[in-house]
């Protein structure tokens, strides 16, 4: 009986993992087609980075709500609701493009999709437990994350091969057609309970609810000062794709292809960091690897717009991102061992609202200033903002080698 349990198990993490990937490779996909699009009908950096605070923005204002939600309904159904959301969302971009440039769609479409992809992101948080279990739950992240890199490594590619092949419209219907694929395999996913009935927490209010997440991380003396710095390196990080793209396309005068490529190859260094994270993390502790990674992350954003060559940028790119998936694997990784079950949803939104809150106004900053001041001085003071940020952990209890032996504040 359990040997058909870990099948079963075993079959549905496996179609959960390829829908996952396939979510992940539509939102690459985005990544650059629609900023692209911008950049096509408009010629505007500042367009660009204005398109990227709005979506920003509705991801940050549905985090609010998203824990609460996916506590509240069939993680299944929302899954799949939200994968079908999103493909006739970006579905409607090719096809009212044909009769020329709709700009105003793009603001549109992408807050609404950024929103229903925050919900889908907490709700795949949740529901990974109840799929493999606990003793494997350290296992199965390690896989979709890197499936997930994998992804980011395909959708920038092929995103600039199909933009610069049949026009970025284009590369919006291959991504609307990724989610749809993803939707129709979570039909054959059989999750399993997530929260047993006997640990589930009476609900007692919609505020509450909403509170609860925030309050835990709150009380929490490492999560508590992880997230602060996590938000001040948001706001200097979300905006580095466009930055990349101005660069690449008004600096060095690249096309589509010079874009997808840099990015492609700045995604093999979040695989490279997806592979080495649990094995630098094992010699030298949670604390020295998250500080290490965000320096790195910073010493490179401060290279990438002084260098004039396209494989500097792509190797400068390649060390930024790989710095950012050391950082993200260990603060996720980190939050699983120390948040309740009950509580994870709500920690994950509350956790993500609160760290992404300021990234939009980044965004928007960064890629004003570039236009108005060039690349090179602002990605060198971006930074050193970001080994600044790297140096205020080192008072906090985020420096710790094993912080998820630090017990919650009274």
């Amino acid at each position: 009986m359990g040997e058909t349990r870990s099948q079963g198990a075993n079959r549905d993490f496996g179609i959960f993992w390829t829908a996952q990937t396939l979510s992940v490779l539509g939102d690459s996909f985005a990544l650059i087609a629609l900023p692209l699009l911008v950049l096509e009908a408009t010629g505007s950096l500042a367009r660009m980075g204005l398109l990227t605070a709005v979506g920003g923005a509705a991801s940050v204002l549905a985090g609010v709500f998203a824990g609460v939600v996916v506590d509240r309904v069939d993680r299944r159904k929302l899954l799949i609701a939200c994968d079908v959301v999103r493909m006739l969302l970006y579905g409607l971009v090719p096809l009212l493009w044909l009769a020329g440039p709709r700009v105003w769609l793009l603001y549109a479409v992408l807050p609404l999709c950024e929103a229903v992809g925050m919900v889908f992101s907490v709700a795949y948080v949740t529901v990974v437990r109840g799929l493999v279990g606990a003793d494997a739950i350290t296992a199965a992240n390690g896989r979709l994350n890197a499936t997930a890199a994998a992804a980011g490594v395909a959708g920038p590619l092929c995103a600039g091969v199909v933009a610069a092949w049949a026009g970025p419209a284009a590369a919006v219907a291959v991504d609307a057609a990724s989610f749809g694929v993803s939707a129709l395999c979570l039909c054959f996913v059989r999750f399993g309970q997530v929260t047993p009935p006997d640990t589930a927490p009476v609900r007692k209010g919609l505020w509450r609810d909403l509170l609860a997440g925030a309050s835990f991380l709150r009380r929490h003396p490492v999560l508590r000062a992880l997230t602060v710095l996590l938000a001040l390196f948001s706001f200097l990080e979300l905006g580095l794709n466009d930055l990349l793209i101005y660069h690449l396309k008004h600096d060095l005068g690249q096309g589509d292809g010079a874009v997808g490529t840099v990015l492609a190859v700045g995604a093999l260094g979040t695989i490279t960091g997806a592979l080495l994270v649990a094995r630098i993390r094992r010699r030298l502790g949670f604390g020295p690897t998250w500080i290490g990674a965000v320096t790195v992350c910073g010493c490179a954003l401060a290279g990438i717009g002084w260098a004039r060559e396209v494989p500097a940028v792509a190797v400068l790119t390649a060390a930024f991102l790989g710095g950012v998936g050391v950082a993200g694997t260990c603060s996720m990784s980190l939050r699983q061992q120390v948040t309740p079950e009950h509580l994870l949803g709500r920690v994950t939104s509350a956790f993500w609202t609160i760290h992404y809150s300021a990234a939009p106004i980044g965004a928007a900053v960064v890629t004003w200033a570039a236009q108005h001041h060039g690349t090179a001085a602002v990605g060198a003071v971006a930074g050193a903002c970001c080994v600044g940020v790297a140096a205020l952990a080192l008072p906090t209890p985020v420096r710790a080698r094993r912080p998820e032996t630090v017990t919650e504040a009274a």
